[in-house]
């Protein structure tokens, strides 16, 4: 199982974090070892000082698939989550100065926490999914499917040119303005269509 996420999906997180918005998909990729389990707590690494929340909406692949045509890429997925995509900011700021790859600020250990999974047919419009993130109850991400600059169904056409998908394969699909560092006791919640989701507390 491999993870890919797509960075600067949201033009408002691109430019809060200074970014050009971009004009074909970002991706990134996670190791499985990434994952944490709904339930399980987040641990701060001490090789960072500034880890950041990321919201976002995560699909889970059915079927292996390359190449995928539009008309038959929704026949792909089977599942729709949230996830976080923790990010060791200061890593990742010191990384883009010197123009190196961003791994080690977003790929490790469990820096991907996962929600349980609804099936993709209980959201008919994916282009009209919102969701939402509290922080110690008060809200800090608000985002819409319909706000992404690249939405699934061309996200599974990009990506399945370069990877091939296999079953339970995740993507991560970019998260909206309001990323902020967490900090140990912080809850965090979150809701998918006013659904709580997720529900993690830091460390």
């Amino acid at each position: 199982m491999k993870i890919l996420c797509v960075g600067r999906n949201y033009a408002d997180h691109a430019k809060e974090l200074n970014n050009a918005v971009p004009d074909a998909p970002v991706i990134f990729m996670k190791p499985d070892t990434a994952i944490l389990k709904p339930g399980d707590d987040f641990y701060i690494p001490d090789f960072s000082q500034n880890i950041h929340y990321e919201c976002e909406i995560v699909y889970r692949i059915r079927r292996e698939g390359k190449n995928i045509q539009s008309p038959f890429a929704f026949s792909y997925l089977d599942g729709i989550g949230l996830g976080i995509d923790f990010t060791a900011r200061d890593l990742q700021d010191e990384a883009k100065k010197k123009g190196l790859p961003w791994t080690l600020a977003k790929s490790f250990n469990y820096s991907a926490p996962i929600s349980e999974f609804h099936p993709v047919q209980q959201y008919p419009n994916h282009k009209d999914i919102k969701f939402e993130l509290y922080v110690n109850g008060e809200l800090r991400q608000q985002g819409h499917t319909a706000q992404m600059l690249f939405d699934i169904e061309s996200l599974l056409v990009f990506i399945s040119r370069y990877f091939h998908l296999k079953t339970g394969d995740l993507i991560y699909t970019g998260t909206p303005a309001g990323v902020g560092q967490v900090h140990p006791g912080d809850h965090l919640q979150g809701f998918l269509e006013g659904e709580k989701m997720l529900d993690l507390h830091v460390r």
